[in-house]
């Protein structure tokens, strides 16, 4: 055949758009209250354990870590490779303890301090008010410190509707979108109601980190893979984009957890979206 035919048709078939690769999720997490029962009662070996499933990353929250000795924990993630991007630190101890939560941030090696809850007497117009400006100074302080803010949402930041606006919504316009970032966790937004494709694209850059948990038809919590929830979709959307931590939780695992966290990171290693 004319080498100048090959050349043609060559230039043409590069001008025939390709689909796109299927994209598949980098190192996998897992948020260290999913097994809190286990880390409180053996950290070392939970963390063995978690690592031998694969997981590459653990966001420390619940099994009353934060009373730990942390130097050792910083250790045996070294040495197993694992990473804490992230830690979760109650409202209290920023707020009346702020150089120990930074301090034992960075002993554990995260670069991001996560507010993981608030109670019950911050729910109010007026709890909501006072706590939002003490987030803004939270995560300026943290920067100046080095290290990032985001907020977790369970439900009711959606559900709560003082004077008729969310708190979310409160928490969106009243705090500093550059310094104030969002974990979303995917299954509360979608129990409270949420339009959650919608959400994650109104967020977009906003957006620091998914908590992945997977949603039975009876909207109970289950592993991911063991729920309807179409993750491969939400994380093809475009404000998926910038998220690069993707932390398995489910604050319901029954015991002995190890096979709920390794269906979930079975399921997450094999998605392809």
């Amino acid at each position: 055949m004319d080498r100048r035919i090959l050349l043609a048709g060559a230039g043409a078939l590069a001008l025939i758009p390709r689909a796109a690769a299927a994209r598949q999720l980098g190192p996998i997490g897992l948020q260290l209250y999913t097994v809190r029962e286990l880390f409180q009662q053996d950290p070392v070996r939970t963390l063995e354990q978690v690592a031998r499933i694969g997981y590459r990353e653990v966001e420390f929250g619940g099994g009353g870590y934060d009373a730990m000795d942390h130097a050792l924990l910083r250790r045996t993630m070294d040495r197993l490779r694992l990473r804490a991007p992230s830690v979760h630190i109650g409202y209290d101890a920023l707020l009346n303890d702020f150089a120990k939560s930074v301090q034992m941030a960075k002993t554990l090696g995260a670069d991001t301090v996560v507010l993981p809850y608030m109670t019950d007497e911050h729910r109010t117009l007026a709890g909501w008010t006072a706590a939002l400006p003490n987030m803004n100074r939270f995560a300026a302080e943290l920067r100046r410190a080095g290290l990032g803010f985001a907020y977790h949402n369970h439900d009711f930041e959606f559900t709560a509707k003082p004077e008729g606006v969310s708190l979310f919504e409160r928490l969106l316009k009243e705090t500093d979108p550059a310094l104030v970032r969002i974990e979303l966790d995917l299954y509360w937004a979608a129990f409270a109601g949420k339009d959650v494709p919608a959400l994650i694209d109104r967020l977009g850059a906003r957006l620091y980190a998914f908590h992945v948990k997977d949603m039975r038809a009876n909207r109970d919590m289950a592993a991911v893979g063991a729920g309807q929830t179409d993750f491969a979709r939400l994380f093809r959307l475009k404000g998926s984009a910038g998220v690069r931590h993707f932390y398995v939780e489910n604050d319901r695992a029954p015991a002995p957890y190890l096979p709920d966290i390794t269906t979930s990171f079975t399921t997450l290693r094999g998605l392809r979206f």
